[in-house]
């Protein structure tokens, strides 16, 4: 692995680092998915409480995965931990899952929202207008603009590691900044405001929305249950910060500074979520009705299409919210897709050079960077976005994607006794007590996902599952490639 890695640039700093970890994690997850938390737990306090532990989890994740990046400080990251610790198999079943759905459904979904908010300022751009008609398959304008911004960050990505990353820092730096003014102006603004008041009357009562529309109180198992289903939603709003260990490969001083940029990007972004959320629920009342006039009476369970940034804008500054939000909104999804479309490639690359994804996509252009594995990755995500599954695939798979951060995890302690010889410039904080509650954590949520949510894990499942014969068949293809006689001539 070291081999290949003199093929690519070394340009990545500690800043740049954090600003990967941060625009990937920052999307459109942080505006919408509290409507949704607020509906399963039903209170103020418990809210906070989703997101609390989603940001522990989070940092904790990020942490622990520290180890492993200064060990292993290898283009792929995630893909070489589980290689090495295990099997190539669950390495390949990883990457398989990350091009398949994980990346590439993340890609098409946050190119969709982009170009739904876009049509908060340019009416043209919307499901209903319909361009063309391939039989079944109904071209829309929404899904134009998606497919043009996929387009053209992939192109923008082929141009090597110092563009990727100069566009990266302009945007993640736009978003924080950003959001750290939403903060500001809502601690500003809202002293004088009755909604806080209102949700400290239920800050701790806890309760949940049946789909028919009744609140039903909360307590005990129940209210575990709850709060495991809800922090499906927040943790993939908290999603993506792994990301930089893709590119470590490309990062200057790697040992160093791959952990140091998953750790501070992992704690700022999840401080600014939490006191985001705190700015929600001092402008909007937690409950409300489906069928409420305005927005204060829809609160953040019934926010207009769950759009819960948007409502506590307009509390705050009146009709001018929807487009500062869908401004503010674009930036955000358009630099969120262009970390992930910097950052996914580099597995792809990694399994070519292990025989197991095209040959073609291990090579490196004139620019430095895989663009074989850029273009065929933009290729799927355009092919997810005209199949309009993606949201679909992204929901079954967030089973897998909880066992994939489970063995990652997982993999510190193996390696400990496996491979007590690598040197390990950072070893995991708190190990074994921290890296075990985080364990303990993820599977207590997978065990409730497959009670309460099973039609959400055994087709995810089932994804993963049939990568185990590609495996087999790309392996034995590769092999029987480097044995063919035009091979051995050379």
């Amino acid at each position: 692995m070291a081999s290949e890695n003199n093929l690519l640039q070394k340009r990545v700093n500690l800043f740049d680092g954090i600003s990967i970890v941060a625009g990937a994690m920052i999307g459109s997850g942080i505006f919408i998915v509290s409507a949704d938390i607020a509906r399963n737990v039903g209170s103020p306090g418990w809210l906070m409480i989703v997101w609390l532990i989603t940001g522990i989890i989070t940092i904790i994740g990020a942490i622990s995965y520290g180890e492993l990046a200064s060990m292993m400080p290898h283009v792929g990251g995630q893909y070489v931990y589980l290689k090495e610790a295990y099997h190539p198999l669950i390495g390949f079943l990883f990457g398989w899952t990350t091009f398949l759905v994980v990346q590439c459904g993340s890609i098409a979904a946050v190119a969709v929202a982009f170009a739904k908010f876009s049509g908060v300022l340019f009416p043209w751009i919307s499901e209903k207008n319909i361009l063309v008609h391939l039989g079944p398959l109904n071209i829309n304008s929404t899904m134009v603009v998606a497919i043009a911004s996929i387009i053209f960050l992939t192109w923008l990505n082929t141009r090597g590691i110092v563009t990727g990353k100069t566009v990266l820092n302009f945007f993640s730096s736009t978003k924080v900044i950003a959001l750290l003014g939403f903060i500001l102006i809502g601690f500003l603004v809202t002293r004088s405001m009755g909604s806080y008041e209102i949700n400290k009357e239920i800050f701790w009562n806890a309760s949940q929305v049946t789909p028919d529309g009744q609140n039903i109180p909360l307590a005990g198992f129940a209210l575990i249950a709850a709060i495991g289903t809800a922090l499906v939603g927040s943790l993939f709003a908290s999603d993506a910060w792994y990301n930089v260990t893709y590119i470590a490969g490309e990062v200057i001083n790697p040992k160093r500074n791959v952990p140091l940029s998953l750790f501070f990007g992992t704690l700022i972004v999840s401080i600014i979520y939490l006191l985001t959320n705190l700015i929600y629920i001092k402008v909007l009342p937690l409950a409300g009705s489906p069928d409420g006039a305005d927005v204060l009476s829809r609160g953040i369970q019934y926010a207009t299409d769950d759009r819960v940034a948007t409502s506590a804008m307009y509390v705050i500054l009146g009709d001018y919210a929807a487009i500062i939000m869908a401004i503010f909104i674009m930036i955000s999804t358009f630099g969120c897709n262009h970390g992930l479309i910097l950052a996914g490639p580099r597995v792809y690359y990694a399994m070519a050079k292990d025989g197991l994804f095209f040959k073609k996509a291990g090579e490196i252009n004139k620019h430095g960077v895989p663009g074989f594995a850029i273009a065929v990755q933009g290729i799927w995500a355009v092919l997810l976005c005209l199949s309009g599954t993606y949201s679909d695939l992204l929901d079954y798979v967030i089973f897998a994607v909880l066992i994939f951060f489970t063995l990652t995890i997982l993999a510190i302690f193996v390696l400990r006794v496996k491979r007590p010889d690598i040197p390990r410039p950072y070893k995991a904080f708190g190990y074994p007590v921290v890296p075990a509650i985080y364990i303990l954590t993820t599977v207590t949520i997978m065990v409730i996902l497959l009670i309460y949510k099973p039609n959400y894990t055994f087709p995810g499942l089932i994804i993963v599952v049939l990568g185990i014969p590609v495996f087999y068949l790309w392996r034995r293809y590769s092999r029987r490639s480097q044995q063919s006689p035009d091979n051995n001539n050379q």
